[in-house]
């Protein structure tokens, strides 16, 4: 499949006006490349793995808007049309907006582009790594010599999930090396690609159970999991809310966990953990993570009020890992 780009210079204060202009005659989901710094919050809704190095911020912005091409044709808005007529209601948007506001240059250029692009440019990011002593590697490269005889996780970059690199993944990997024992069973609440199950199991774990809203969850464990000789049999996936979902919870089962994981953010970890609370054993362990660290009490307080007790408290950089036992 391939697609125009139309690509617009402009400036970080323009770019809100330039997208809601330019959505009104078809253009739709664009892609925003600047150096404004992230905020406090957009990195509690967002784990990004993989960053470039991030530049100081000179208030440039470049705005990418994808079109399909099909036989020679651009298809907006259920109509087709030619590159040279959108190219010029872009144009024409931008003169009008230049009237009444500042835009910057204001410039477009046109490329072509194929969906592999976009899958492959994981690649030019995204190399084999260390957890402590745990190798990350991806498909496209080898164990070197010297990291031979180390636990290995295989692990590809994808569009929906992580790969182990967030300070949060991070926090909940060493809290379940410190706690997993063999034959433990395991739940991992917002599963996502994985990783927290495939290396309980790893460390020794008897087996895990996943839970994930996002239906993509489900062939991403799987691969995972092949990638890393875990039978599927010592990996369940349930699809669906295990906080407002009865049905999830009765097949997660009460009283059965020796450990729940959740690297969710804060705002779910709230309402999540007096649910948790019936499906772990006495003496079971609790391990949280995706909490930013002004949010560090909030869940110190949803645990304590859910009747756990909190056994101790980690952090990387911005992050904070909250780990509780039920008495």
């Amino acid at each position: 499949m391939k697609w125009k780009k139309f690509k617009i210079k402009t400036i970080t204060e323009a770019e809100d006006i330039i997208i809601s202009a330019l959505y009104d005659i078809g253009l739709e989901g664009a892609q925003i490349e600047d150096k404004v710094p992230l905020t406090a919050l957009e990195k509690e809704q967002m784990f990004v793995d993989i960053l470039p190095e991030v530049q100081e911020d000179d208030g440039i912005a470049y705005l990418s808007f994808f079109v399909e091409e099909k036989d020679g044709c651009l298809e907006i808005l259920g109509e087709k049309t030619e590159e040279k007529a959108v190219l010029e209601k872009v144009n024409r948007e931008l003169e009008e907006l230049r009237q009444f506001c500042d835009i910057g240059e204001g410039s477009v250029t046109v490329d072509e582009t194929e969906d592999i692009d976009w899958i492959n440019n994981w690649k030019q990011y995204f190399h084999q790594f260390h957890i402590d002593d745990i190798l990350v590697i991806p498909s496209w490269e080898t164990v070197e010599r010297e990291d031979q005889g180390q636990m290995v996780l295989h692990i590809d970059p994808g569009t929906a999930f992580g790969t182990g690199m967030h300070e949060t993944t991070q926090l909940c990997i060493r809290q379940l090396r410190k706690y997993v024992r063999p034959g433990t069973e395991l739940l991992d609440v917002g599963t996502g690609s994985g990783i927290l199950a495939i290396l309980a199991l790893m460390f020794g774990a008897g087996h895990a159970v996943g839970t994930d809203l996002d239906p993509c969850a489900a062939e991403a464990v799987a691969q995972n999991c092949r990638d890393n000789g875990i039978k599927l049999s010592d990996f369940e996936l349930l699809m669906g809310n295990i906080i407002t979902d009865k049905e999830i919870q009765d097949k997660a089962g009460y009283g059965r966990y020796d450990i729940v994981v959740a690297n969710i953010l804060a705002d779910v970890l709230v309402p999540l953990t007096p649910v948790i609370f019936s499906h772990l054993k006495q003496g079971g362990i609790y391990i949280t993570s995706g909490i930013i660290d002004d949010k560090e009490q909030t869940v110190v307080d949803a645990v304590l009020a859910s009747g756990l007790e909190v056994e101790e408290i980690t952090r990387q950089g911005e992050w904070v890992s909250v780990t509780a036992r039920k008495p």
